[in-house]
């Protein structure tokens, strides 16, 4: 996802649609979804020069409102591939857990406003019928343009980014501007932050196909489309688990923890892999602090700046590491409580560990009035059932 003008859930569908996904198969599998009739409206628009692909949706009398669970149960009673629907919920269930948090309401009585629309549906659950459809199993997002200035949403003025899209790309690197007001939509920022795990440039990626979907606004300067890029790797691997890194440390006695955090946010903004700190002994005694950041070799020179701008660090180690890197994926594990997404990593094929995402055992948790341990231990169990290849 290149999102130089931001990202809403009609330009990521529409940006499938421009590299290829077929309409009717598009308007085949929607129409598998058990709600009011929809028709479909696609056309090829000029956005500052750029040509791209529009969707929008129409209908009567649309329904505005829905709870998560009707939306939950409308995707689940369809016959949409298993992977599609896994996506879909999981998009929807951490818009939801995003809106529980904003408002302070417990996950099961969450209910959307705009992205409640039936419109808003059909971009998410269109958006992971074309992801299906070309197979991608893999995601990788640019910085985001956010926009700037306000927006008017269901319940009043918001400053951009509002508050539940701010929730939702929480640790993804972003910009604010060019354009004016809103330019990552919550279905948008749904999407990309449920399935991307990489943020950053496109180093190391070999583009195959470009698809762009439209916005509705226009500007004058800036096209307002999302760029959305087939890639491979520029160079496969024998070993595709495992990879060469730079490991950049250096120790620093005279920084406050003010700067240290301050310095971690600014390394992950740039795509740092990893970065910790580790309380050593320098000499006089001095208590010290050794920072470590963990990055692609074409990333290290811009590390190296940020270390040495934003320290008072006089040199920095560079050492090259090998990583063995798992397969991961996103599963999902059936619970008393209804699915619940669980990261998978493997080795040789054979599952090494799975995990539930914390925030959804905390939602449950808080929803159901019960311990989080409890969540915890119930999913746990369903875990080692799929661990041991009974789900």
């Amino acid at each position: 996802f290149d999102c130089f003008s931001g990202a809403s859930g009609d330009m990521v569908l529409g940006a499938l649609l421009d590299l290829g996904l077929p309409f009717d198969h598009l308007k085949q599998e929607l129409g598998k979804l058990s709600c009011e009739p929809v028709e479909l409206d696609v056309k090829r628009v000029d956005r500052a020069g750029v040509s791209a692909t529009k969707i929008d949706f129409r209908f009567q009398d649309p329904k505005k409102h829905r709870h998560l669970s009707e939306i939950v149960d409308m995707i689940e009673r369809s016959t949409l591939t298993d992977q599609v629907k896994l996506n879909a919920r999981k998009i929807f269930r951490n818009l939801g857990v995003a809106e529980s948090k904003v408002h302070g309401i417990p996950l099961e009585k969450v209910h959307f406003h705009e992205v409640g629309a039936l419109d808003s549906i059909m971009d998410i659950v269109g958006s992971c019928i074309g992801f299906d459809f070309f197979g991608i199993t893999d995601f990788k997002c640019s910085t985001i343009n956010v926009g700037n200035g306000t927006v008017k949403m269901a319940h009043g003025l918001f400053p951009v980014p509002p508050p539940a899209v701010a929730e939702l790309i929480k640790g993804i690197p972003i910009k604010t501007g060019p354009g004016e007001g809103e330019l990552l939509t919550p279905t948008g920022a749904a999407i990309i932050s449920s399935l991307c795990e990489e943020y950053g440039p496109a180093d190391g990626l070999k583009f195959e196909e470009i698809g762009y979907g439209a916005g509705s606004k226009e500007f004058k300067d800036l096209p307002n489309v999302l760029r959305v890029i087939l890639t491979t790797k520029a160079e496969p691997r024998e070993d595709p688990g495992s990879e060469e890194l730079n490991l950049l440390e250096t120790n620093l006695d005279d920084v406050s923890p003010e700067v240290l955090g301050y310095l971690m946010d600014r390394v992950f903004e740039r795509g740092a892999l990893d970065c910790w700190f580790t309380a050593i002994q320098m000499k006089k005694n001095r208590p010290a602090t050794m920072v470590s950041v963990l990055c692609r070799p074409s990333l290290k020179d811009a590390l190296i700046g940020i270390l040495v701008t934003e320290t008072p660090t006089l040199g920095v180690r560079v050492t090259t590491v090998s990583r063995l890197c798992l397969a991961r994926e996103v599963s999902e594990v059936t619970t008393k409580w209804g699915p619940v997404p669980v990261k998978v990593s493997k080795y040789n094929d054979k599952i090494t560990n799975a995990k539930a995402e914390h925030d959804v055992m905390k939602e449950i948790a808080r929803s159901e009035g019960i311990p989080l341990r409890d969540v915890e231990a119930e999913i746990m169990l369903c875990i080692e059932r799929l661990k041991n290849g009974r789900m």
